[in-house]
């Protein structure tokens, strides 16, 4: 309450006053903290303005998954009689359609979906090194512009044939790809220590915000519209987001505008001076780095083949609609986006208040985060024709998956908050290796849709994720590493 924070100031002034020494950093801080509070600040602002952005990214990511089932010839037709299950037809006609359709074999439409990834892990590290060096915002910023113009070409690669709709994924990818080791390099200058999960949660969150409302929202375009509108829409809501992004963000709180001072203050001082070399060899030798690389090559393994192929697997063995597809595979999506924004406000909490270390914090968000996926997604396979359960399973194993936003995921800026873009960069590589080759593998596995087919495809995918949390836990720290420190 204002009548509390008044007490304590005038408590801090008190120690001040009287010379009582050097906790007055932390004195300080603290002071700093009181008078810049969350409401209204530029760091928030940043957060929820990132958050729009990654909204973006992963909407443009996704619709693809859905629109490809309307894509192909068979989609409304054949795939609707074979689907393993029974369909489950709904009461309103389908809309005449003016948009072409596609013959496309199952190995073809791995690869189209697949090939984002290959863009994707060409940029990784340079966007952690640009970012750093150049400022973040307009690495950021114009990232994503290409990826929004590209994607409002897509129905004009698509028509050309298929190799120009891959290449049309791959500079999508290209775009796309500085996205996080951009993000990471600017929360290093923007995020106090004890606000970083809640920050990034926030701002990472986005993500899962634009798989759930792009998921059911492509279904309907496709629907009511037509495949080809899926991509003019929100490539129109991601021009808008490069308008705000360009008015209101700034690299660094020294050179925002609007900043009021005590928070400029707060969080300069709660941050550390960057260094001005980068130690490679130390980098690439760190022991809680390879952790954290293995930790996000398991989990995005299993996040990647759900991403894309969700929707192929409502399609052809539930036998869920179009319209009804989309809003089914969003479910999984909503749940891991409010567990992630739950899961920051606890890991905050559990640091903040009751002392937990950091590094038993990013462990536990860990296991919980990737084990817990892999139980209920094997269950998932098991659970033959009953579609309830199977969506309550898929839906259960992503939202667990939400809570290791606090865990691996932001443990580079535990560990080196000075090089946590380069880090990102390094460790997103790795990362985006099963978005390569996740749905190819998955797709060559499944050529005849059988629920045992699938069930390969979510062992594989389990027993990766809880190889991850282990090698994680062994591995992990939570303290900013000596080759990090200036």
């Amino acid at each position: 309450s204002p009548r509390e924070r008044n007490q304590m100031l005038s408590f801090f002034q008190m120690l001040a006053e009287k010379g009582l020494p050097k906790q007055s950093y932390w004195v300080n801080l603290f002071h700093f903290s009181l008078v810049a509070p969350a409401c209204c600040s530029s760091r928030y602002g940043l957060a929820f303005l990132s958050c729009y952005g990654f909204f973006v990214a992963y909407a443009l990511r996704v619709n693809l998954s859905v629109a490809m089932v309307d894509m192909l010839k068979n989609s409304s037709s054949a795939n609707a009689s074979s689907s393993v299950c029974p369909h489950h037809s709904i009461p309103v006609p389908k809309h005449n359609h003016t948009a072409s359709v596609y013959d496309w074999d199952s190995e073809t439409q791995g690869w189209i979906l697949g090939s984002f990834f290959y863009g994707y892990i060409l940029t990784q590290i340079p966007g952690g090194y640009f970012a750093r060096k150049y400022g973040a915002k307009w690495l950021f910023g114009i990232g994503i512009l290409c990826t929004v113009i590209f994607t409002l070409l897509t129905p004009v690669a698509a028509d050309l044939g298929a190799g120009y709709l891959i290449a049309v994924r791959v500079l999508e990818g290209i775009g796309e790809g500085v996205s996080y080791p951009a993000m990471h390099a600017m929360w290093a200058s923007w995020a106090p220590p004890l606000e970083r999960s809640r920050l990034l949660t926030i701002s990472y969150t986005g993500a899962q915000l634009g798989t759930v409302v792009a998921l059911p929202l492509s279904g309907q375009i496709c629907f009511y519209l037509d495949w080809t509108y899926v991509f003019y829409i929100f490539g129109a809501v991601g021009l808008l987001w490069f308008f705000l992004w360009s008015c209101f963000v700034s690299n660094s709180p020294s050179s925002h505008k609007r900043i009021t001072e005590a928070e400029k203050t707060y969080i300069m001082a709660s941050l550390k001076n960057e260094v001005d070399y980068i130690p490679w060899t130390s980098i690439l030798k760190s022991s809680p780095l390879w952790a954290i690389v293995v930790a996000h090559f398991s989990y995005n393994w299993t996040f990647y083949t759900l991403l894309t192929l969700l929707p192929t697997y409502m399609n052809d063995i539930l036998g869920f609609s179009i319209q009804q597809n989309g809003m089914l595979s969003a479910l999984p999506y909503l749940g891991c986006w409010l567990l992630a924004l739950l899961g920051g406000q606890l890991a905050d909490l559990l640091r903040e208040r009751y002392l937990v270390p950091t590094v038993n914090v990013r462990k536990a968000f860990t296991i919980v985060g990737m084990v817990g996926p892999a139980v209920f997604l094997v269950a998932a396979g098991y659970t033959g024709c009953n579609y309830v359960l199977a969506v309550a399973f898929l839906s259960i194993s992503s939202s667990l998956g939400g809570i290791s936003a606090s865990g691996f995921n932001i443990n580079h800026l535990d560990i080196a908050p000075s090089y946590a873009g380069i880090l990102l960069g390094i460790t997103n590589s790795f990362a985006t290796i099963p978005g390569m080759v996740g749905p190819v593998i998955a797709r060559s596995l499944t050529k005849s849709n059988t629920i045992p087919e699938w069930q390969i495809v979510f062992y594989i995918s389990a027993a990766i994720n809880i190889f991850g949390a282990v090698f994680f836990t062994i591995f992990g720290k939570g303290t900013v590493q000596p080759w990090a420190v200036q």
